[in-house]
């Protein structure tokens, strides 16, 4: 079944787990997808891997304006409009408490998280079609405070106030807005965070993680993919405003 049948989308932070994996059920149903991320080597590398018709990659800074402007002018260009719009694009920062937290790195997480969710809310949403579906991705920490990722955790609790005033201002387009806000994702973030966090015994600190979530495990980048084709297609054309949490439990335990 062809869910996304000649929709186009574009999908922030595509060279990591989720906006791979994201873009892969996109395509495969049916869509048109712009894959943007910073990291010409993977976006080269993707290219070879996925090889298809309908994806388009382009080099861009999600925190920078004049990025911003470029993908989304290379979207219309190439594909001639959007109707989706996956904000994934993130960054974790490091493992520290609050009064030892590095400033330039409290301002990079804040730059890519925040500013970055803005611009595009700002640029793109103005550019999409009526009907359109907007997807932000928060986390667990975008509902709940973790010591030591102050810098992470403020800024997913950010973009939940940015997607509620973006449902507001879009209601009349009938353009729906989201969060997803997934738990522990079996991908390479929570790779840097385990062993930021104990660089001698990652597996420790997996397991700690692990032992939160009643369903005894991390997701997988393609469950996370799963709920973001949900908000993509009509099936979802009359949800808006919400945080939605896939995290095995982990929030009710």
């Amino acid at each position: 079944m062809d869910r996304l049948k000649d929709k186009v989308a574009i999908i922030t932070g595509g060279s990591g787990g989720i906006g791979v994996a994201t873009a892969k059920l996109f395509l495969a149903h049916g869509a048109k997808v712009v894959l943007v991320d910073k990291d010409k080597d993977a976006l080269a590398t993707l290219n070879k891997e996925l090889n298809h018709e309908n994806i388009r990659f382009v080099l861009a800074d999600v925190s920078k304006k004049e990025d911003t402007l470029k993908f989304l002018n290379d979207t219309l260009r190439t594909f001639g409009k959007i109707d989706i719009f996956f904000v994934n694009a993130g960054i974790e920062g490091v493992a520290r408490p609050i009064a030892d937290y590095p400033e330039d790195v409290f301002d990079k997480v804040v730059n890519v998280n925040i500013k970055g969710v803005w611009l595009g809310c700002q640029h793109i949403i103005p550019k999409m079609q009526d009907g359109g579906s907007v997807m932000i991705t928060s986390s667990v920490a975008g509902l709940k405070g973790f010591a030591n990722l102050g810098a992470y955790v403020a800024s997913k609790h950010a973009v939940v106030g940015i997607m509620k005033v973006a449902t507001i201002e879009n209601a009349s387009r009938n353009i729906r807005v989201n969060t997803i806000h997934p738990g522990p994702v079996d991908n390479d973030m929570m790779r840097r965070i385990e062993s930021d966090v104990s660089p001698e015994s990652p597996k420790t600190v997996k397991d700690g993680f692990t032992a939160t979530v009643p369903f005894g495990r991390y997701a997988t980048s393609k469950e996370i993919g799963e709920i973001a084709l949900f908000l993509a297609s009509d099936e979802s054309k009359y949800i808006t405003g919400c945080t939605h949490l896939i995290d095995g439990g982990m929030l009710t335990a």
